[in-house]
């Protein structure tokens, strides 16, 4: 629940937020982690 809320304060919208960050989490480098938070978080392209 805090990530959507997290997502919703950063003006994101959740479902589109979590769908994203889930398809990208198991490629994604563990050192970039910290682009996946709500607040560093960019729609892939």
């Amino acid at each position: 629940m805090s990530l959507v809320q997290s997502a919703k304060l950063n003006g994101h919208d959740p479902w589109a937020y979590l769908n994203d960050v889930l398809t990208r989490l198991p490629t994604h480098l563990n050192s970039r982690i910290d682009e996946l938070l709500p607040h560093n978080w960019h729609p892939a392209r």
